[in-house]
């Protein structure tokens, strides 16, 4: 099943739009009873603004639109211009609710990613709304250490390249030792020569998927 590029415009406390793609498994409709795990993803800076299409450059929808068996729902929304995810929290979350209605999610294995200024938007989201997601594997973003607590029990697989000169390895440093010292579920990989592009390899990895689906909320 091809992906498409749908839109959100939903009354909330506000008015709040957003474009995004939908991916379905090419076995969705074919397994009716079926409740399918859920990815949602974030992408970088270099992809927001109007053409929903910029989304594909790079990460989970990338991968869906070269693969129609993609395993997983995927919703990839566009951030605005000049706008940041950590300013879209409660759009992001009326698309996942509209989605959850919409299409067979199954609520216990939803899952959050994204790169750079989604990585840290990842990172955000988890914090923000802790019990929503099964596990969440942020790439080159960070967070402050202070929010650690919100987010211990999440399994966490962060990912972060050695020579990255664009976000700094201590960005994901100080938020993964943060996790540690009070006994975090978090895992943490460092590619030693990659520069900012710590993605490719972490989306190709079929490990990723794998450990994303080891887990659920009970």
């Amino acid at each position: 099943m091809s992906q498409s590029a749908k839109r959100l415009d939903k009354e909330i406390t506000k008015r709040v739009k957003l474009d995004y793609l939908l991916h379905l498994p090419e076995a969705y409709e074919s397994e009716p009873e079926k409740k399918w795990p859920l990815i949602l993803f974030l992408h970088g800076s270099g992809e927001r603004g109007s053409d929903v299409e910029l989304v594909k450059v790079h990460g989970i929808p990338k991968l869906a639109d070269q693969d129609p068996q993609f395993p997983f729902i995927a919703i990839s929304p566009q951030c605005p211009e000049d706008s940041f995810w950590a300013m879209e929290e409660d759009a992001l979350m009326a698309l996942l609710e509209e989605v959850e209605d919409t299409y067979r999610v199954d609520p216990k294995r939803i899952y959050l990613t994204g790169l750079s200024m989604g990585g840290y938007g990842a990172w955000q989201l988890a914090a923000m709304y802790p019990d929503k997601w099964a596990a969440v594997a942020p790439i080159c973003g960070g967070m402050e250490p202070k929010y650690a607590e919100q987010i211990k029990d999440i399994p966490i697989w962060a990912f972060h390249g050695a020579k990255d000169d664009v976000v700094p390895l201590s960005e994901s440093e100080q938020i993964v030792n943060a996790l540690e010292e009070i006994g975090g579920n978090v895992k943490f990989t460092v590619y030693p020569d990659a520069n900012h592009d710590s993605w490719t390899e972490t989306y190709a990895n079929k490990e990723l998927y794998t450990w994303l689906l080891s887990h659920s909320l009970s």
